[in-house]
């Protein structure tokens, strides 16, 4: 059977069961894991699926993926990401990171930097951060969100308006080509307005399945941010956006690794 049948009955077994395994998928069709996988890589491409451990789910433009499933994506990407901008993080400066796995990444990179007093609602981000002894870590207080240890609601922004930070690396949910970033949760947006607005300077780091996704809750405009990180080449129409803007675009690609047979 060809990609072309195989296509349309993968996305009808997404819908019937909300994911898909690449080995449940193998037995079905009856074709290699590597055939599946390179089936599952051509639908996420074309946004039609997320790609996660071990197979696919569907993506959503109004509830947010789990938050393992957000972990398991495009994690060699994330990691190039992070190193690119960890690398633009000086030294002796005040610091917020906020929810999301790619904050997480970062931090990972931050855990030798010296002298940071990092800010974060993010009880992921503290954690990660803890090992660092020349870290300061301040928590912001707020609603918990239990699924990826967030904290958001006004207590959250409230502390956040009592700094002015050096610099503010964020993520998020979704970009669309107009160059805005989105999001599903809007308690979570007014924190991350809240950032934006008391950072003399802004980073974000997003990688590429970000722009096949949708989600219903502006937080801002790339024009917005100092310096964008990502691992592929936006697309052409944004990336002129972007120079018009004055934002900075840095692609750190993630190296190749050939999948486990």
């Amino acid at each position: 059977m060809s990609q072309t049948f195989r296509h349309p009955e993968i996305l009808a077994i997404a819908r019937r069961h909300g994911r898909v395994t690449v080995e449940g998928l193998a037995a079905h069709f009856n074709v290699t894991l590597q055939t599946i996988r390179r089936d599952l890589s051509e639908l996420a491409d074309a946004g039609w699926l997320e790609r996660v451990h071990g197979g696919a789910i569907l993506p959503s433009g109004t509830v947010n993926i789990g938050y393992e499933e957000r972990r398991s994506l495009n994690p060699q990407a994330k990691k190039a990401i992070a190193r690119a901008c960890a690398a633009r993080v000086p030294e002796n400066i005040s610091l917020f990171l906020n929810i999301g796995t790619s904050t997480e990444s970062v931090a990972q990179e931050l855990r030798h930097h010296r002298n940071l007093l990092v800010v974060t609602n993010n009880m992921n981000v503290a954690n990660i951060l803890v090992s660092n002894p020349d870290c300061e870590i301040v928590v912001t207080g707020g609603n918990l969100r239990r699924a990826d240890g967030g904290l958001v609601g006004n207590l959250a922004a409230e502390t956040i308006r009592q700094f002015k930070f050096d610099l503010a690396i964020v993520g998020c949910s979704a970009l669309d080509t107009d160059g805005d970033m989105l999001d599903f949760d809007i308690q979570e947006v007014g924190v991350s307005q809240a950032i934006l607005r008391q950072s003399r300077q802004t980073f974000l780091v997003s990688d590429h399945s970000k722009l096949a996704r949708t989600a219903p809750a502006r937080i801002a405009s790339l024009s917005e941010i100092d310096t964008f990180f990502t691992d592929q080449p936006l697309p052409d129409a944004l990336a002129r956006r972007c120079g018009d803007w004055g934002t900075e675009v840095v692609i750190a690609e993630a190296p190749q690794t050939p999948h486990p047979r």
